[in-house]
This record gives structure tokens, sequence and C-alpha cells, in this order.
């Protein structure tokens, strides 16, 4: 494993600051479960399984410092709405008798969960793989879930080429994804979000995968925006659409995509130059019937049980 975003010790909480890269490699220490909040908040740190990663190791700080825990869980829990694996990580860690323990090994079990997911999907991608945002070491505590699963196929001797989507608003894809695709040699071609149909009309792709930071109950998936339209675009092209999920951002508690809350950006982060309105959502919702499977460190399912 060549990347790593997140790091702890007696100093506190380190974090690689992804609003830095690619122009620079810069980390930050936290050091509060309120300086964690605001991390996480600011995008310091994204992903589904980092967030959750990060949020436990804020309230290991809490603890540590002796701050009222429930404050610093809902404070925590509220720095981004749409990833259920935040609250799953703060309330598994909450009812540990040793936080920072508790924190640790969760961290390290996404490690283990990312390989075994990575192993179960590798056998899917051939050739051409597109991808939306970063699902990538930055954003888990290693390896990856939709990007590990593309690692694991190379590291089967599997010959394939990742075209990475832009990703707006934020440029996560073209930021984050490149730079991990450069750093561990993964054959990579930047393109606009706008672009994918055109490259799918053309023929230069056999299938398209996507993290998630939420699946409702009846398998509607929250990810980050575009990846609907990326969705319909793979029907109609009949490419199998797959998403990677750690099982941990399965919320059975939410029925459907309509029930999961979607966060909103500052507009400042899409266009300031003019004054007009910016709808920014950070999210859409791809509903489960353009879904061919969701791969998780379980198996591949290609219909979600009804108890797990």
């Amino acid at each position: 494993m060549t990347l790593q975003a997140i790091r702890y010790d007696d100093e506190g909480l380190h974090l690689l600051d992804q609003r830095a890269l690619p122009q620079a490699t810069r980390w930050i220490c936290c050091r509060s479960a309120a300086e964690v909040a605001d991390a996480i908040a600011q995008m310091v740190v994204r992903g589904a399984p980092a967030l959750s990663i990060a949020a436990a190791y804020g309230l290991a700080l809490a603890a540590k410092r002796g701050e009222n825990l429930d404050a610093a869980r809902d404070r925590l829990a509220d720095a981004r709405p749409t990833a259920v694996n935040l609250r799953w990580a703060l309330d598994r860690v909450r009812q540990a008798p040793d936080l920072e323990a508790a924190a640790r090994a969760l961290h390290a079990e996404d490690l283990t969960i990312n390989l075994r997911l990575g192993a179960h999907g590798a056998p899917l991608l051939r050739d051409g793989v597109v991808t939306i945002c970063n699902t990538g070491a930055l954003a888990t505590g290693g390896h990856g879930t939709a990007l590990g699963v593309v690692r694991s196929a190379l590291a089967e001797g599997r010959e394939l080429r990742l075209y990475v989507l832009e990703t707006r608003p934020y440029d996560q894809g073209a930021r984050l994804t490149t730079w991990e695709c450069v750093q561990d040699g993964i054959p990579c071609t930047l393109l606009a979000d706008s672009m994918a149909g055109l490259l799918m009309q053309q023929g230069r792709v056999s299938s398209v995968i996507v993290g998630c930071d939420r699946v409702a109950a009846n398998g509607d998936t929250a990810n980050k925006i575009g990846t609907y339209s990326l969705a319909v675009l793979a029907k109609h092209h009949g490419l199998p659409f797959y998403v990677a999920m750690p099982l941990s951002s399965l919320d059975r508690a939410c029925p459907d995509g309509a029930s999961i809350p979607i966060e909103h950006r500052p507009p400042g982060e899409l266009f300031d130059a003019l004054p007009v309105d910016v709808w920014n959502p950070a999210f859409d919702v791809t509903p489960a019937a353009l879904i061919t499977a969701w791969i998780t460190e379980d198996g591949v399912w290609r219909v979600l049980p009804n108890e797990y």
C-alpha cells in the first residue's frame, strides 16, 4: 500500500489535505473533535469510509480531552449529512470501552474490507472502465473501493484502462483520482463529465464502476453528483454499472433514495465570478433499476438481500 491519507498518534489526527492536491502535499493535524469536524466539513478529508475513520478518531480525541462525548458525536455527525458511514462509525466507537482502540481497529478493518471488496470485483473489469469522483486510498483507510477494485484487477494481471471523469463541482476526479493513478502507475485517461456519452458511443469502455455514500434499503444509491447521469448513459449503451459498496454504506433504516439527505455545497465552490444563483448539490441518487450489481466485501450482489 503506497498511499495513506490518515494517520493517528499521540499528537493528534493527521489528515492529508485533499484540497491542496495535486499541487502540494500538505498535512493538517487535528487535536480536538471540533477541529476534526471542521476538517470534514471543509473537505480536508472526504470519501465515505475516510469520513468514518476521521470521525471515529475525532470522538477518541474528545474522550482523551475529557469533552462531552454526546456533544462531540453530534458535531461530527452533522459535518457531512449524506454519508451514512460517518454516523455508523460514531455509534460503533461510542459504545466501546476504549474509544482510541476502537477507532484504530475501525481504521485497520477498513483496509481489510477494501482488499476483500477488490478481490470480489476484480473479475468483473476488463478493457476500458469509467469511474467518477475519487474512491481510492485517499477516500478510505487504504486501497479504495471502486478504485480499489481497479487496483486489484491490475494486480491480477488484467489489462485495463481507467477513464476518469473530472467530477464537478469539486474536480475530485481530476485532482485526486488521477493523482493516485500517477502515484501507483495505473493507466488512466482524464475526461470531462460531459464526454462520457461519446466515449461509450465509440465503444471504448466495457463497464462503469463507482463508489457510494449511502445505499437505501431498496438499493437506490447516493454518490457524487453526475453518477445518476452516468448510470443512464450506461443503461442506454448496454454497459454494466457496478457500485462498490462497503456494507457500512447500506442503510436499512432508509427506505429509498428519496429519503436520503442530499448535501449542498457553498455556491462559491462552483462559481463566484458573477452575481448569479448557483445550485450546487454534492450528490445525486441512482435508482436501483439502473445498477447491475453491488460489489461488497462479502461478494457481488445482483439483488440486495432482504436482510443482512
